[in-house]
């Protein structure tokens, strides 16, 4: 495999130039922070994902995680790769110095995990789940509970997971069937079985501390009556140290299409009647501190995909610059014509764009969102605090599901740039197609996240959370019409955002009369249509910026009126090549994708029913 994994001029373009993350270092939460450290950080995060994490991508997927004589083992190419990660301070980078961290600026960080993600998701799912895990414990946990799990979860000695899907159950959360006796020293007996639990077990930690759903005995049915509890697997003894078995006993673990080297556990909590469980938070109020380790780790999978569809993108650019097959179109009748790239084909070109522009928006999208929890974390007024809250709402499940779904889509056309060779495990690319589809059925399907936005997140806030997020979009569409040569793509852009707002608007009205069932039945293609509008607009945001530093370098270079200048001018000069290419990535997503919004609008807008009327043995002949 090569090193190619992520476009960091690109990255450093939308920090810096898209969202200005300087704008953050004014706050005292981020006073120790200048352009000069966020350069040092991201090179240093590329050092670890390239130099660490990189060599063991192929290596864990080969290997996998194995389970024999109740014990898991994970890759023993992990073993180096977490102590070297956990020892840089990689393990809770965005997290307060006062408990190990770095305060590092969450988008900036969302950097720094898009490398270490396309470099190797499967080994990073380790340190994810148990920083997540041990975030729980610090908002939520007493001061003993911090002092026993938190410190050593965030500093990497202990791991942690997310244990509440149960055999059967599957996302119907609500029918948890793992129960909590209460205890007379205030302690609780856990009872249940858990499935599909990432990172369950593992032999990476001395320790791993799952925060358990379950209902105490004599509790109400459904999510309101449970209740979220630390269970260890082994005791902790009252000096800190690692004590003897807490009856958490790992059934076996899962045989899966992809990220082979995370461990997907089948874990059996007191079946000899000795798990102890500790209350986590008040009574009765499981799903609710459980959804912000979900709301997190939603996010997480968004960056998932966009760390397979990076990395796909970077190979099959380089492949395609490497690989010479075939004459030029225009050759194609001269005998002696030489063979060329084939990034010199039109179709090869098409599929690198269409490609291109999908990641730098769900990059920017990916951004974005944690920019929002920046701000929200710095501002002082109330308001304003919460306009940024509300687009994190917004867009939690967008992110999640959009990017999840479009990175399948961008694998597989990475792997047909490689034609017969992209499928074989002598190259990447089918590896990143089999790691990548997890994202889309984990931290609740695709389908879920549709409904979560459709059926909540749209009306929050009476529906001032969406409305904030379309005045951002409306106001940089006026923006974009000023400037010369962005104007028709503005209008494209301007088009399905009218389009989207119709839509949004007509599922309300559906909402309050008989065809309830209709945003529920096009809940998954509204959000697709909406992150495919976030995306539009993110890179004609980023193309307006890169115009106004074209127009200056062409100033300076003589050359804004001659077509032929400016190209030339990016054969010489690479920002001025990268900005060409924000331009294209525009102009191609504007003119392919956009126009497209309005007419599955129009499809959604006919009411169709026919999925729900027909009989359900029409599906079989």
């Amino acid at each position: 495999m090569g090193n190619t994994l992520v476009n960091m001029r690109d990255q450093r373009f939308i920090l810096f130039e898209q969202l200005d993350i300087e704008e953050l270092f004014a706050a005292e939460k981020y006073a120790d922070y200048s352009a000069e450290v966020v350069d040092m950080m991201l090179n240093e995060a590329e050092k670890m994902a390239v130099d660490v994490i990189l060599p063991t991508y192929d290596v864990g997927d080969k290997e996998g995680a194995q389970f024999k004589d109740g014990k898991v083992t994970v890759p023993s190419c992990y073993r180096d790769a977490l102590k070297k990660y956990n020892e840089a301070g990689w393990n809770c980078a965005p997290k307060d110095p006062e408990v190990g961290g770095q305060n590092v600026p969450v988008c900036l960080w969302s950097a720094c995990a898009e490398m270490f993600g396309a470099a190797n998701f499967a080994f990073l799912m380790y340190p994810g789940l148990s920083t997540g895990a041990a975030t729980l414990i610090e908002k939520y946990g007493t001061e003993e509970q911090k002092n026993t799990y938190m410190y050593k979860m965030y500093s990497g000695e202990w791991g942690g997971t997310m244990c509440l899907t149960e055999p059967g159950a599957g996302s119907d959360v609500g029918a948890t069937r793992a129960t909590a006796k209460r205890m007379p020293d205030g302690a609780f007996m856990i009872e249940g079985t858990k499935s599909f639990i990432s990172s369950g077990d593992n032999d990476l930690y001395s320790n791993i501390i799952h925060p358990v759903l379950a209902r105490i005995e004599g509790d109400p049915p459904g999510t309101g009556g449970i209740s979220i509890f630390i269970v260890p697997k082994f005791k902790v003894n009252e000096d800190g140290s690692v004590g003897e078995s807490n009856d958490v006993v790992t059934g076996g673990i899962e045989h899966k299409m992809g990220i082979k080297g995370s461990a997907t556990a089948t874990l059996n909590f007191g079946e000899n009647g000795k798990c102890v469980g500790y209350l986590l938070g008040d009574e009765r109020a499981g799903m609710k501190i459980m959804f912000n380790m979900m709301n997190e780790a939603r996010l997480e999978v968004g960056m998932q995909g966009l760390g397979h569809a990076t990395a796909s993108l970077e190979h099959a650019i380089q492949y395609a610059k490497e690989r010479i097959q075939g004459k030029h179109i225009m050759e194609m009748t001269v005998p002696d014509a030489k063979a060329i790239p084939i990034i010199q084909h039109p179709d090869i070109r098409r599929s690198l764009l269409w490609m291109k522009s999908h990641v730098e928006g769900m990059r920017a999208m990916n951004y974005f969102a944690g920019f929002c929890v920046d701000k929200e974390e710095t501002v002082t007024d109330k308001a304003e605090r919460a306009k940024w809250k509300g687009f994190i709402e917004i867009l939690t499940p967008v992110i999640k599901a959009y990017c999840s779904d479009k990175a399948c889509e961008i694998c597989s056309l990475g792997m047909d740039v490689y034609g017969g060779y992209g499928y074989i495990q002598e190259y990447p690319m089918e590896q990143y197609l089999r790691d990548c589809k997890i994202a889309c059925l984990y931290e609740g399907t695709n389908y879920i996240q549709s409904l979560d936005l459709v059926g909540r997140k749209m009306g929050q806030n009476k529906g001032m959370n969406v409305m904030n997020l379309f005045g951002l979009i409306d106001a940089d569409i006026k923006k974009a019409k000023e400037v010369d040569g962005l104007k028709d793509y503005a209008a494209h852009l301007e088009g399905a955002y009218n389009a989207v707002v119709g839509i949004a608007m007509q599922f309300a009205a559906w909402g309050k009369s008989s065809s309830v069932l209709l945003p529920v039945l096009n809940a998954r293609p509204f959000l697709m249509i909406l992150g495919d509008l976030l995306v539009g607009w993110q890179l004609l945001q980023a193309a307006v910026i890169a115009a106004g530093k074209l127009d200056d370098m062409y100033v300076e270079a003589g050359a804004e009126g001659s077509i032929a200048k400016k190209r030339a001018l990016a054969r010489e000069n690479a920002d001025a090549a990268f900005y060409q290419g924000k331009l294209a990535s525009a102009k191609y997503f504007a003119c392919n994708v956009l126009p497209t919004i309005e007419g599955r609008c129009k499809c959604i807008a006919l009411a169709d029913k026919t999925p729900i009327e027909m009989l359900e043995n029409s599906f079989t002949v």
